[in-house]
């Protein structure tokens, strides 16, 4: 059965970290999250004063947060050692789990820089997880010829035999980046009862006969796959994964089940004991 779009919806102009222009697409008035996406973020601008800033040190508990670059550097490092540079096409997949302090900073002065952030929630078993991340440059994301002048981009998930390099067990989403050069039609699988979105971020196309431009997100109801009717030089993302159905208590980079483990999650940051290292147990 044929997935179609069950409601559409806009990004918002906001910033972030310490002032980085970009547009929320999950996360906002209209769209506050899908199970168990908590946050998608697409920031984009030629213009060094809209990304210079960057994101310095900050903390995050409960879930896990993934960088994706279209174009440009972005360098990171994080408070239990790992550090590195995004380049264009490479992605960081990054666990929060039970705390992190990391930091996303541009490793350009000028230029395009682009890309997405989605945050990705973690069920109550795997909250207090222990951090870890994958930095995966561009050349380990296997690239699908599924017609002439149509490529996906396989980050997350299975395509016709072909894994993506993200390992993540606690969610296992589907993440693929889509060009089409030329116009035509594909179908793309999607596993039955999991939640999934197409976010159009170049071009036009249409889903079960309804248009989606750039710019917009669609929301899909249920089915066993999505068949695309692509324009022309059109580039979208689809990303879907199992829904938690956990309750959500969030305060900012915090994402828990209920208040006490955010009261707990603010003490731990405050006194110093979110970050657990091997010598001392927290940092």
């Amino acid at each position: 059965m044929d997935r179609k779009i069950s409601r559409k919806v806009r990004g918002v102009k906001t910033s972030d970290g310490a002032g980085v222009a970009l547009t929320r697409i999950i996360g906002q008035p209209g769209l506050p999250r899908l199970d168990p996406f908590l946050m998608l973020d697409e920031f984009g601008s030629d213009k060094p004063n809209d990304y210079l800033a960057g994101f310095p040190p900050h903390p995050h508990r409960g879930f896990q947060t993934v960088t994706y670059m279209l174009q440009g550097k972005m360098g990171h490092k994080d408070s239990v050692g790992n550090e590195g540079i995004i380049e264009s096409g490479g992605l960081q997949w990054m666990n929060a789990g039970s705390g992190i302090i990391h930091e996303e900073m541009p490793q350009q002065t000028e230029g395009l820089l682009r890309g997405f952030q989605l945050w990705v929630n973690l069920p109550a078993k795997e909250k207090m997880s222990a951090p870890d991340y994958q930095d995966i440059p561009a050349a380990k994301v296997p690239k699908l010829n599924l017609k002439e002048g149509i490529v996906v981009r396989l980050l997350s998930g299975e395509l016709a035999g072909q894994s993506g390099p993200v390992k993540t067990q606690a969610v296992a989403p589907l993440f693929f980046d889509l060009h089409a050069d030329r116009a035509g039609e594909i179908s793309l699988p999607v596993e039955q009862g999991h939640n999934g979105f197409v976010y159009c971020y170049q071009g036009n196309l249409k889903i079960a006969g309804e248009d989606l431009k750039t710019g917009e997100l669609a929301v899909l109801d249920d089915g066993e796959r999505v068949s695309l009717m692509l324009q022309a030089n059109t580039r979208l993302i689809l990303v879907a994964a199992r829904p938690i159905g956990e309750p959500i208590v969030q305060y900012g980079p915090f994402v828990m089940n209920t208040q006490d483990q955010i009261h707990q999650a603010l003490r731990d940051y405050q006194q110093g004991r979110l970050v657990k290292t091997p010598d001392s147990g927290t940092s």
